[in-house]
């Protein structure tokens, strides 16, 4: 592990998070939702949340890597706008699970399906605050060294090893037991 490569920016009350606050192990992914990689590591994460439960919390922020992924931002920026309505996990997930198609019409009808106001989230982005957060988690993501997707951080140090579900699995037991 790269004990020298640290999260620059800690977590805080506004990020994005799932599980206990009181975690003994607090996973940070940088991701990107047009990201085949960080398409795969979505279902490894969910498996390390049920394996981690009581002791796991995951916070989720942005990397959107425009120039390989033309719809990434888009959807990082839908996801933040429907954020603001209390339904962020709800379109993570469903952004996620439906991957391969993130046209501008499929974020809409996602977001339409999880519950939210496609209008107020419009809104919202058309008035910048979405765009300011996505750009604020990138600017945090490359200042911590996150060079690709997904990167993940274990208690505020970059994890290098494997995000396959077995040697991750592994590290966060061997963190919990230390």
């Amino acid at each position: 592990m790269s004990e020298h490569v640290r999260l620059s920016i800690p977590v805080g009350p506004d990020d994005h998070s799932r599980g206990p606050l009181d975690a003994k192990l607090t996973v940070v992914e940088y991701g990107d939702y047009q990201c085949p990689y960080c398409g795969q590591a979505y279902s490894i994460v969910e498996q390390l949340r049920s394996e981690f439960s009581d002791s796991m919390r995951l916070i989720f922020r942005n990397l959107p890597l425009v120039d390989v992924h033309p719809h990434a931002e888009a959807a990082a920026e839908m996801a933040e706008a429907i954020g603001l309505q209390g339904k962020f996990w709800e379109i993570h997930d469903a952004l996620y699970e439906n991957q391969k198609d993130l046209s501008d019409a499929a974020i809409s009808r996602y977001a339409e399906q999880v519950g939210a106001d496609v209008t107020t989230a419009m809104n919202a982005i058309a008035d910048g605050g979405p765009r300011q957060r996505v750009e604020a988690d990138f600017e945090g993501a490359i200042r911590s060294g996150a060079n690709g997707t997904p990167t993940f951080f274990v208690n505020g140090v970059r994890y290098d090893g494997s995000w396959q579900f077995e040697p991750f699995s592994q590290y966060l037991s061997e963190l919990l037991e230390g």
